[in-house]
């Protein structure tokens, strides 16, 4: 089994991505999280934890994993931080420790943030964290959802290179592809927009070159 290193793994989104890892057959998840009273969820569930907290040292966190999924957040409050530098240091970290896919969960919008009405700080955060990664030799999957809702789970999304409209996917959706992207023969030095629509998530990624 793969270890998968989880970063931001107490989030909500996070949260559904170690529950899929822990449930398939090919993952074991590594959840990642900053404060010691946010293990034990993950531990009596015999999920495996890692205390690290990306404003300081985290150059020790992926080793001996086999990959990474980056979905942390900063929620608006230190995107230059969290969002931006915290990114660099896990993908520095992952480079170091030869990670064989690195995903990250990105913003639709990152890819043009001068452009935004709002958010700018952050989608800028994410953007050079996008460039970052794409720059770092890894082999890696860039998710850019449109507007994150608490739906439950549809597993079908649209998904494209460049949607050129905007839309609205739930968490649990988002957590799905995520977690698809970790295989090898999905998704590989891909940059991808998704909003929910209307073909199973195995199906659209048809359209995604492997």
């Amino acid at each position: 089994m793969e270890k998968i290193l989880v970063v931001g793994a107490n989030g909500t989104t996070g949260k559904e991505i170690v529950n899929l890892l822990n449930q398939s057959q090919y993952f074991e998840p590594y959840a990642m999280v900053r404060k010691p009273e946010q293990e034990e969820q993950f531990k009596s569930k015999g999920i495996k934890t890692i205390l690290a907290d990306l404003k300081e040292d985290v150059s020790n966190t992926t080793k001996g994993m086999d990959k990474v999924i980056f979905a942390a957040g900063s929620g608006g409050k230190k995107v230059k931080e969290v969002d931006e530098n915290g990114a660099k240091k896990i993908i520095d970290a992952s480079k170091k420790d030869g990670i064989k896919k690195f995903v990250m969960l990105s913003s639709m919008g990152a890819d043009q943030p001068e452009e935004a009405d709002q958010l700018k700080d952050y989608l800028k955060a994410k953007h050079n964290a996008d460039v970052y990664l794409k720059d770092s030799g890894l082999n890696y999957a860039i998710v850019r959802p449109g507007s994150l809702n608490n739906n439950k789970l549809s597993n079908k999304i649209e998904l494209s290179k460049k949607l050129n409209k905007r839309g609205e996917i739930s968490r649990s959706d988002v957590a799905q592809v995520l977690a698809r992207v970790a295989n090898d023969d999905v998704a590989n030095n891909e940059t991808f927009e998704i909003i929910d629509g209307s073909t199973l998530i195995a199906d659209a990624f048809k359209s995604v070159k492997a």
